[in-house]
């Protein structure tokens, strides 16, 4: 970094430092990964990355950096939600210098002084400093400035700033190497014709084929008995299907913290003052800022972008509208003005008739339908009861009201009809739309009136009395129920306790289930303390608190025969079925049809057609890359053996194959395909670096 140093002196950012900032996260790119494993080890070991152990100290030197780089960017210090992304892309940067480094030096991937310069002020300028120090008359990257800004501006900037440029300066290095090293393995890609021809082949050859098909329902469950012994066999023949991270599973109660009877006797009488004060007060928004839940919008509004309590409603300037009580939030709404001329709206209800398809007898079936029901309307019949009946879209259900709708927000013709209304009533005439035949009733006919409204929003709280009285009953039930089976039992005998299972928790996990924010729950679940059938303290996590139980425990590995049981049951019964059909399949003779009947009912026969070997999926079979396979390995008018394919037993037949000969330039369809490598390659890369580094993560002992 010398020669950095020696730039510095002579040279130049402005006030975009603050951009220079993002350059952390852009390294960092997507080597964020929440799957970890928890070990043993000292009580100061973050983790350990490709055999090196990271203390708790190496990981808070490198969280400073990640936090100057956020403050500059943002003008505040991070709270604790921002903390969690930056702890995560600490963690990335660290994997980065340790495990990625290794590969770098193995490899002899280096990054010159030279380099370094020329990323600054050079000829290859990085695009952040590229993006920042542009010049305000011509648009354009001026050298100038960065000269500028080091020599005269950094040296005078506050301590962020220049911890910024100077962790900007440090990662300038190994993003560098990171973009070699990951070149190295995309243009390392190279594609033959011959794999060209395949690919394309893939896509274009189509086969038709028949088959006989016995799904492997046709036989009960209760038919096959599955051991125990069986399912570690399968396990141990397929154990890379079934490779699993360390999770941990959990049952758990929550005790809600609902506000009570004296609590909303509360908030109506602090809302009917409320509504008193905001009749009123001159300064709404200074009124609103003091007293509601949610900002002032003083933006104006058609009569269609209305709050849902005031469509339909005559409104009047300084009048209040509410309280309106909605999930447990009153609504106070107040209009602050009025004015014509604004984005005109209008209101109307119709019901659709579609043609079935788009030959002219289909439209002329449709548009007759559409005049019966208009001609009945107007003969008395109940315009919503019609709609209901009769329309075709989801309007039905409403009556076929449509609300309030701007201008632009509906098709040309339908809008011209309604806006071209004069009064409110049933247009005379049908309308036609791409769409079909609509009959059409002007609710409300176009005003171009708009409103401001002020509102207030006033949630329900629960007093600390309330809050305390759920304590206690939470804090009771985790002091008398001492195991996961009491507090099944617990919730059996006490109905309004409500048990809920959390199955698979990851240890980066901030959310279990619905409970947002539920760090410290996960983390009591993955404390090397905390027992299988062990019972927690109580968590408060938002309005509720929860009682927890650990039920189970996987390590990253392979899973176990319990941990998937039901799953490896299921696979294990199907293959005995399949052997069994198979059996049977295997001793009868002659065409499809007449195999079929001598199996019986079970056994159907079908023919799909277009079938290609990339998409793997046969009309009546769905995706089914094995009979896909078979299918394309057969010559026209050969029939496989039965085989077992996704959701039963398969004979096929190939009927015809449609090749396509490619003899032309296939120089296209080999970028196509190193374009999809490349853009699999950084991350496959990365997936396996994680792996051969053997990432420990026990940051969840410290966060």
């Amino acid at each position: 970094m010398a020669l950095i140093n020696n730039i510095r002196k002579k040279s130049g950012l402005a006030v975009g430092i603050i951009a220079i900032a993002l350059l952390s996260f852009m390294v960092l790119g997507d080597l964020l990964g929440p799957n970890s494993r928890l070990l043993g080890g000292n009580d100061n070991v973050v983790g350990e990355i490709a055999g090196e152990k990271i203390t708790i100290q190496e990981f808070e030197e490198a969280m400073q950096s990640v936090k100057q780089n956020y403050a500059a960017q943002t003008g505040r210090q991070p709270g604790e939600e921002e903390m969690a992304s930056l702890r995560e892309q600490t963690w990335g940067q660290l994997i980065l210098k340790t495990a990625y480094q290794k590969e770098f030096d193995r490899l002899g991937i280096t990054v010159s002084d030279e380099e370094l310069v020329d990323m600054v002020q050079g000829n290859n300028i990085h695009p952040v400093i590229k993006q920042t120090f542009v010049n305000q008359q011509t648009g354009q990257f001026d050298r100038s400035l960065v000269v500028k800004y080091l020599r005269d501006d950094l040296p005078k900037a506050p301590v962020e700033q220049q911890a910024a440029w100077y962790n900007f300066e440090n990662n300038l290095s190994p993003e560098r190497q990171l973009i070699k090293y990951n070149n190295l393995i995309k243009l390392s890609n190279y594609v033959t014709t011959a794999e060209a021809k395949r690919y394309q082949a893939e896509q274009t050859n189509k086969a038709d084929v028949k088959y006989l098909f016995v799904p492997y329902f046709s036989i009960p469950d209760s038919a096959v008995k599955v051991t125990d012994s069986q399912l570690q066999a399968y396990l141990d023949e397929n154990k890379e299907k079934y490779k699993v991270e360390e999770s941990r599973s959990i049952e758990y109660i929550t005790i809600p913290v609902q506000p009570s009877g004296e609590d909303s006797a509360a908030v109506q009488q602090d809302i009917n003052s409320i509504v008193e004060q905001f009749a009123a007060t001159e300064n709404d928004s200074l009124f609103v800022k003091a007293n509601s839940d949610a900002p002032y919008n003083g933006s104006w509004v058609n009569a269609g972008s209305l709050p849902e309590q005031l469509k339909g409603q005559t409104l009047e300037q300084g009048k209040i509208y509410g309280p309106y009580n909605e999930g447990g939030t009153y609504i106070i709404h107040k209009v602050t003005g009025i004015k014509d001329g604004g984005a005109a709206s209008a209101r109307a209800s119709h019901i659709l008739i579609k043609p079935e398809n788009d030959t002219p007898e289909a439209k002329a079936a449709a548009k007759a339908k559409a005049q019966d029901i208009l001609n009945k309307i107007k003969g008395g019949a109940d315009f919503a009861q019609m709609a209901a009946q009769n329309g075709q879209d989801g309007t039905a259900a409403s009556g076929g009201d449509l609300g309030f709708f701007s201008e632009g927000a509906m098709v040309p013709p339908f809008e011209k009809a309604v806006f071209g209304a004069t009064s409110a009533g049933l247009l005379p005439n049908l309308v036609e739309t791409d769409f079909g035949y609509h009959v059409v009733k002007v609710t409300s006919p176009k005003t171009s009136r708009n409103y401001q409204i002020a509102t207030v929003i006033h949630s329900i709280s629960s007093s600390d009395a309330t809050r305390d009285a759920a304590f206690r009953k939470a804090d009771e039930l985790a002091s008398t129920v001492k195991s996961l089976e009491d507090l099944r039992q617990r919730a059996i005998q006490d109905k309004t306790l409500a048990r809920t299972e959390a199955k698979n928790i990851r240890v980066a996990d901030r959310s279990v289930n619905n409970l947002t924010n539920a760090r410290e729950l996960v983390r009591w679940a993955f404390n090397d303390k905390t027992n299988i059938g062990e019972v927690s303290p109580v968590f408060e996590i938002g309005d509720q608190f929860v009682v927890a139980a650990l039920v189970s425990e996987t390590e990253k590995g392979y899973a176990k025969v319990a941990d998937i049981r039901e799953e490896l049951t299921a696979a294990v019964r199907n293959e005995q079925k399949a052997n069994q059909i198979i059996e049977k399949l295997s001793k009868l003779q002659g065409p499809l049809e007449q195999m079929a009947t001598k199996y019986g009912s079970e056994a159907v026969v079908r023919s799909a057609n277009d079938v290609t070997f990339a998409a793997a999926t046969i009309e009546g079979l769905g995706f089914d890359p094995v009979a896909t396979g078979k299918i394309f390995g057969l010559k026209e008018g050969a029939r496989s053996k039965p085989f077992e394919g996704q959701n039963g037993v398969v004979v096929a037949e190939l009927v015809n194959m449609e090749k396509v000969n490619f003899s032309g330039d296939m120089s296209g369809v080999k970028k196509n395909i190193e374009t999809n490598r490349s853009g699999r390659a950084e991350g496959n890369t990365y997936q396996l670096i994680r792996e051969k580094a053997d990432i420990k993560d026990e940051r969840i002992k410290f966060f």
